[in-house]
Protein backbone atom coordinates (compact mmCIF):
# COMPACT_ATOMS: atom_id res chain seq x y z
CA UNK A 1 0.00 0.00 0.00
CA UNK A 2 1.54 3.22 -0.86
CA UNK A 3 2.49 5.70 2.04
CA UNK A 4 0.13 8.68 1.75
CA UNK A 5 -0.97 11.30 4.36
CA UNK A 6 -4.68 12.73 4.10
CA UNK A 7 -5.48 16.45 3.18
CA UNK A 8 -4.02 19.21 6.17
CA UNK A 9 -4.64 22.19 4.70
CA UNK A 10 -2.66 23.64 7.98
CA UNK A 11 -0.06 21.24 8.13
CA UNK A 12 1.91 20.06 5.13
CA UNK A 13 4.33 17.33 5.13
CA UNK A 14 8.08 18.58 5.82
CA UNK A 15 8.85 17.34 2.23
CA UNK A 16 6.70 20.31 0.62
CA UNK A 17 7.95 22.91 2.42
CA UNK A 18 9.68 25.11 0.61
CA UNK A 19 11.28 28.62 1.37
CA UNK A 20 10.00 31.77 0.09
CA UNK A 21 11.84 33.36 -2.94
CA UNK A 22 14.46 36.09 -1.73
CA UNK A 23 17.01 35.89 -3.95
CA UNK A 24 18.86 38.57 -5.97
CA UNK A 25 18.24 36.68 -9.27
CA UNK A 26 14.34 36.61 -8.63
CA UNK A 27 14.01 39.37 -7.77
CA UNK A 28 15.71 40.76 -10.85
CA UNK A 29 13.81 38.73 -13.40
CA UNK A 30 10.58 39.41 -11.48
CA UNK A 31 11.09 43.41 -11.99
CA UNK A 32 11.86 42.44 -15.57
CA UNK A 33 8.93 40.68 -16.34
CA UNK A 34 7.02 43.36 -14.98
CA UNK A 35 8.19 46.34 -16.53
CA UNK A 36 7.50 44.34 -19.77
CA UNK A 37 4.44 42.91 -18.97
CA UNK A 38 4.77 39.07 -19.51
CA UNK A 39 2.95 36.74 -17.90
CA UNK A 40 4.63 34.09 -16.37
CA UNK A 41 2.98 30.38 -15.36
CA UNK A 42 5.90 30.45 -12.48
CA UNK A 43 4.19 33.15 -10.43
CA UNK A 44 0.24 33.15 -11.81
CA UNK A 45 0.15 29.02 -10.95
CA UNK A 46 2.61 29.52 -7.39
CA UNK A 47 5.26 27.61 -8.53
CA UNK A 48 7.52 26.07 -5.57
CA UNK A 49 10.52 26.26 -7.60
CA UNK A 50 10.66 29.46 -8.93
CA UNK A 51 13.87 30.79 -7.45
CA UNK A 52 15.84 27.84 -8.49
CA UNK A 53 14.29 27.97 -12.06
CA UNK A 54 15.30 31.55 -12.37
CA UNK A 55 18.56 31.13 -10.88
CA UNK A 56 19.65 28.65 -13.50
CA UNK A 57 18.51 31.38 -16.21
CA UNK A 58 15.15 29.01 -16.92
CA UNK A 59 11.67 30.86 -16.69
CA UNK A 60 8.39 29.95 -17.68
CA UNK A 61 6.63 32.66 -20.22
CA UNK A 62 2.59 32.66 -20.57
CA UNK A 63 1.67 34.12 -23.60
CA UNK A 64 -2.09 35.00 -25.48
CA UNK A 65 -3.00 36.58 -21.96
CA UNK A 66 -3.39 35.48 -18.97
CA UNK A 67 -7.33 34.32 -19.00
CA UNK A 68 -8.02 30.87 -19.66
CA UNK A 69 -11.50 30.25 -22.05
CA UNK A 70 -11.62 26.97 -19.64
CA UNK A 71 -12.16 26.20 -16.24
CA UNK A 72 -10.00 23.46 -15.13
CA UNK A 73 -11.01 22.48 -11.40
CA UNK A 74 -6.91 21.98 -10.91
CA UNK A 75 -6.17 25.66 -12.30
CA UNK A 76 -5.26 28.72 -10.83
CA UNK A 77 -5.43 31.05 -14.16
CA UNK A 78 -8.33 33.44 -14.52
CA UNK A 79 -10.63 32.09 -17.08
CA UNK A 80 -13.32 34.06 -18.58
CA UNK A 81 -13.57 36.40 -21.71
CA UNK A 82 -10.00 36.76 -23.18
CA UNK A 83 -9.02 39.99 -24.41
CA UNK A 84 -8.11 40.21 -28.11
CA UNK A 85 -4.61 39.19 -29.44
CA UNK A 86 -1.65 41.17 -28.66
CA UNK A 87 -0.01 40.71 -31.86
CA UNK A 88 3.03 42.59 -30.24
CA UNK A 89 3.40 39.97 -27.93
CA UNK A 90 5.96 38.03 -30.12
CA UNK A 91 7.99 40.90 -30.05
CA UNK A 92 7.99 41.65 -26.27
CA UNK A 93 8.58 38.09 -25.32
CA UNK A 94 11.82 37.66 -27.53
CA UNK A 95 13.63 40.70 -26.37
CA UNK A 96 12.68 39.94 -22.57
CA UNK A 97 14.33 36.60 -23.07
CA UNK A 98 17.23 37.96 -24.71
CA UNK A 99 17.25 40.87 -21.76
CA UNK A 100 16.84 38.38 -18.98
CA UNK A 101 19.81 36.00 -21.09
CA UNK A 102 18.02 33.03 -20.69
CA UNK A 103 19.33 29.74 -21.52
CA UNK A 104 16.11 27.67 -21.79
CA UNK A 105 12.44 28.94 -22.03
CA UNK A 106 9.89 27.16 -21.42
CA UNK A 107 6.33 28.97 -22.95
CA UNK A 108 3.07 28.31 -22.11
CA UNK A 109 -0.81 29.40 -22.54
CA UNK A 110 -3.95 29.84 -21.38
CA UNK A 111 -6.58 28.11 -23.59
CA UNK A 112 -7.98 29.95 -26.16
CA UNK A 113 -11.04 28.45 -27.61
CA UNK A 114 -12.61 31.60 -28.72
CA UNK A 115 -9.82 31.98 -31.46
CA UNK A 116 -10.17 30.22 -35.11
CA UNK A 117 -6.81 28.79 -35.00
CA UNK A 118 -6.70 28.70 -31.06
CA UNK A 119 -3.72 30.84 -31.01
CA UNK A 120 -1.67 28.31 -32.71
CA UNK A 121 -0.07 31.09 -35.29
CA UNK A 122 0.85 33.75 -32.15
CA UNK A 123 2.70 30.29 -30.57
CA UNK A 124 4.48 29.92 -34.48
CA UNK A 125 6.10 33.69 -34.17
CA UNK A 126 6.61 33.71 -31.08
CA UNK A 127 9.22 30.67 -31.17
CA UNK A 128 10.58 31.86 -34.48
CA UNK A 129 10.92 35.53 -32.88
CA UNK A 130 12.76 33.88 -29.99
CA UNK A 131 15.12 31.89 -31.94
CA UNK A 132 16.30 34.67 -34.23
CA UNK A 133 16.71 37.10 -31.71
CA UNK A 134 18.71 34.25 -29.38
CA UNK A 135 19.36 31.08 -31.53
CA UNK A 136 21.41 30.00 -28.24
CA UNK A 137 18.31 29.58 -26.15
CA UNK A 138 16.65 26.41 -26.15
CA UNK A 139 13.02 26.40 -26.43
CA UNK A 140 9.86 24.25 -24.87
CA UNK A 141 6.42 24.39 -25.67
CA UNK A 142 4.02 23.56 -23.42
CA UNK A 143 0.62 23.61 -25.19
CA UNK A 144 -2.90 22.86 -25.15
CA UNK A 145 -4.57 20.47 -27.27
CA UNK A 146 -6.21 22.80 -29.92
CA UNK A 147 -9.45 21.02 -30.08
CA UNK A 148 -8.13 18.19 -31.42
CA UNK A 149 -7.56 20.29 -34.61
CA UNK A 150 -4.42 18.89 -36.48
CA UNK A 151 -3.44 21.63 -38.43
CA UNK A 152 -3.23 23.91 -35.56
CA UNK A 153 -1.00 21.91 -33.60
CA UNK A 154 1.26 21.29 -37.04
CA UNK A 155 1.32 25.48 -37.12
CA UNK A 156 3.22 25.04 -33.85
CA UNK A 157 5.22 22.06 -34.68
CA UNK A 158 6.73 23.29 -37.89
CA UNK A 159 8.11 26.23 -35.94
CA UNK A 160 10.69 23.25 -34.40
CA UNK A 161 10.92 23.90 -31.24
CA UNK A 162 13.57 21.87 -28.81
CA UNK A 163 10.74 19.78 -26.68
CA UNK A 164 7.13 20.22 -27.54
CA UNK A 165 4.82 19.36 -24.29
CA UNK A 166 1.05 18.85 -24.04
CA UNK A 167 0.22 17.63 -19.88
CA UNK A 168 -2.07 14.48 -19.17
CA UNK A 169 -2.78 16.33 -16.11
CA UNK A 170 -4.33 13.23 -14.50
CA UNK A 171 -5.30 9.45 -15.29
CA UNK A 172 -8.21 8.36 -17.62
CA UNK A 173 -10.93 7.89 -14.70
CA UNK A 174 -10.18 11.66 -13.44
CA UNK A 175 -10.19 13.82 -16.36
CA UNK A 176 -13.57 14.83 -16.54
CA UNK A 177 -13.52 15.49 -12.94
CA UNK A 178 -10.24 17.91 -13.54
CA UNK A 179 -10.24 19.14 -16.93
CA UNK A 180 -13.52 21.36 -18.03
CA UNK A 181 -12.75 20.51 -21.83
CA UNK A 182 -9.72 18.37 -22.67
CA UNK A 183 -10.44 14.64 -23.18
CA UNK A 184 -7.79 11.92 -22.55
CA UNK A 185 -7.88 10.54 -25.68
CA UNK A 186 -7.58 13.81 -27.77
CA UNK A 187 -4.52 14.58 -25.47
CA UNK A 188 -3.06 11.26 -26.27
CA UNK A 189 -3.23 11.83 -29.96
CA UNK A 190 -1.49 15.26 -29.96
CA UNK A 191 1.31 13.14 -27.87
CA UNK A 192 1.13 10.75 -30.73
CA UNK A 193 1.16 13.63 -33.53
CA UNK A 194 4.09 15.45 -32.10
CA UNK A 195 6.15 11.82 -31.67
CA UNK A 196 5.36 11.34 -35.51
CA UNK A 197 6.49 15.00 -36.34
CA UNK A 198 9.78 13.72 -35.14
CA UNK A 199 10.11 16.54 -32.18
CA UNK A 200 10.86 15.46 -28.44
CA UNK A 201 6.87 15.05 -26.90
CA UNK A 202 6.61 15.58 -23.35
CA UNK A 203 3.96 15.28 -20.72
CA UNK A 204 3.06 15.89 -17.33
CA UNK A 205 0.73 14.46 -14.20
CA UNK A 206 -0.28 15.64 -10.78
CA UNK A 207 -0.85 13.28 -8.19
CA UNK A 208 -2.75 13.43 -5.14
CA UNK A 209 -6.24 13.98 -6.49
CA UNK A 210 -7.75 10.28 -6.05
CA UNK A 211 -5.62 7.90 -8.28
CA UNK A 212 -4.40 4.59 -7.85
CA UNK A 213 -1.20 3.68 -8.91
CA UNK A 214 -2.26 1.18 -11.09
CA UNK A 215 -3.70 3.93 -13.13
CA UNK A 216 -0.55 6.19 -12.74
CA UNK A 217 1.24 2.74 -14.55
CA UNK A 218 -1.44 2.64 -17.23
CA UNK A 219 -1.14 6.43 -18.15
CA UNK A 220 2.16 5.58 -18.58
CA UNK A 221 1.93 2.87 -20.73
CA UNK A 222 -0.71 4.73 -22.69
CA UNK A 223 1.52 7.96 -23.24
CA UNK A 224 4.32 5.04 -24.05
CA UNK A 225 2.05 3.99 -27.17
CA UNK A 226 2.13 7.43 -28.15
CA UNK A 227 5.85 7.32 -27.68
CA UNK A 228 5.91 10.02 -25.35
CA UNK A 229 9.71 10.52 -24.27
CA UNK A 230 9.48 12.85 -21.37
CA UNK A 231 7.53 12.70 -18.22
CA UNK A 232 7.05 14.77 -15.07
CA UNK A 233 4.91 13.53 -12.23
CA UNK A 234 4.26 16.00 -9.19
CA UNK A 235 2.22 16.47 -6.28
CA UNK A 236 -0.94 18.71 -6.75
CA UNK A 237 -1.56 21.30 -4.44
CA UNK A 238 -5.00 23.25 -4.18
CA UNK A 239 -4.21 26.86 -5.43
CA UNK A 240 -7.93 28.25 -4.43
CA UNK A 241 -10.91 27.41 -2.45
CA UNK A 242 -12.71 26.61 -5.46
CA UNK A 243 -10.20 24.49 -6.90
CA UNK A 244 -10.30 20.49 -6.63
CA UNK A 245 -9.49 18.68 -3.37
CA UNK A 246 -6.17 17.43 -2.44
CA UNK A 247 -7.21 14.02 -1.87
CA UNK A 248 -3.67 12.53 -0.63
CA UNK A 249 -0.05 13.81 0.34
CA UNK A 250 2.21 11.13 -1.82
CA UNK A 251 5.03 10.11 -0.30
CA UNK A 252 8.72 10.84 -1.91
CA UNK A 253 9.36 6.82 -1.69
CA UNK A 254 6.21 6.58 -4.20
CA UNK A 255 7.90 9.02 -6.31
CA UNK A 256 10.66 7.25 -6.64
CA UNK A 257 8.45 4.17 -7.54
CA UNK A 258 7.01 5.80 -10.11
CA UNK A 259 9.92 7.25 -11.54
CA UNK A 260 11.98 3.93 -12.05
CA UNK A 261 8.72 2.62 -13.48
CA UNK A 262 8.71 5.28 -16.14
CA UNK A 263 12.32 4.72 -17.33
CA UNK A 264 11.22 0.84 -17.11
CA UNK A 265 8.43 1.43 -19.47
CA UNK A 266 10.74 3.08 -22.00
CA UNK A 267 10.96 6.88 -20.95
CA UNK A 268 13.88 9.02 -22.21
CA UNK A 269 13.97 11.01 -19.00
CA UNK A 270 11.31 11.06 -15.80
CA UNK A 271 11.28 13.56 -13.52
CA UNK A 272 9.47 12.50 -10.38
CA UNK A 273 9.00 13.97 -6.76
CA UNK A 274 6.56 16.28 -4.72
CA UNK A 275 7.40 19.50 -5.85
CA UNK A 276 8.02 18.41 -9.58
CA UNK A 277 6.52 20.99 -12.09
CA UNK A 278 6.06 20.66 -15.64
CA UNK A 279 8.57 22.94 -16.27
CA UNK A 280 11.26 21.72 -13.54
CA UNK A 281 14.67 21.28 -15.12
CA UNK A 282 13.07 21.41 -18.23
CA UNK A 283 16.40 22.18 -19.69
CA UNK A 284 17.53 18.27 -19.68
CA UNK A 285 14.56 16.78 -21.32
CA UNK A 286 15.81 18.66 -25.11
CA UNK A 287 18.41 15.28 -25.62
Amino acid sequence: MAKTIKQNRRLKPDWLKIKVPMGKTYIGVKEIIKKHQLNTICTSGHCPNVEDCWGRGTATLMILGDVCTRACRFCNVKTGIPSKVDFDEPRRVAESVKLLKLKHVVLTSVDRDDLEDGGAAIWAETINRIKAEMPQTTIEALIGDFQGDFQDLKTVMESHPDVLSHNMETVRRLTPKLRSKAKYDTSLEVIKNISKFGLVSKSGIMVGVGETQEEVFNTMDDLRKSDCKVLTIGQYLQPGGWNFDVVEYIHPNVFEIYRKAGINKGFRHVESSPLVRSSYHAEKHIH
